[in-house]
C-alpha cells in the first residue's frame, strides 16, 4: 500500500507515518510543490541487518586508516569541563 502526502504534511505528523510504515507496512510518496521528491519505505527483513553490517565495516576500515593520538592523561572534571 503506498500513499502520497505532501513535505509539509509529513513533517506535522512525522511520528504518524513511521507508526503506518512500522505497524502497517505503508509506504510513503513525499511530495514538494506536487512533484515526488522521496520515498518512504519499510525496511526489508534481513537488509536491516546487512546495513548495519556494512555501516560496521566501514567504520573499522576508517578507525584502521587513523592514527592513534598520544594526547595525555585529563581529568573526569577536564573531560566534562563547561
Amino acid at each position: 500500500m503506498s500513499e502520497t502526502i505532501s513535505a509539509a504534511d509529513a513533517n506535522r505528523h512525522f511520528s504518524k507515518i513511521l507508526r503506518g510504515v512500522r505497524e502497517d507496512g505503508t509506504s510513503y510518496v513525499v511530495t514538494a510543490h506536487g512533484k515526488p521528491v522521496a520515498k518512504i519505505v519499510p525496511i526489508a527483513e534481513g537488509q536491516d541487518r546487512a546495513l548495519r553490517e556494512a555501516a560496521w565495516k566501514k567504520m573499522l576500515e576508517r578507525w584502521a586508516t587513523q592514527p592513534a593520538l598520544n594526547i595525555g592523561r585529563w581529568t573526569r572534571d577536564e573531560l566534562y569541563d563547561d
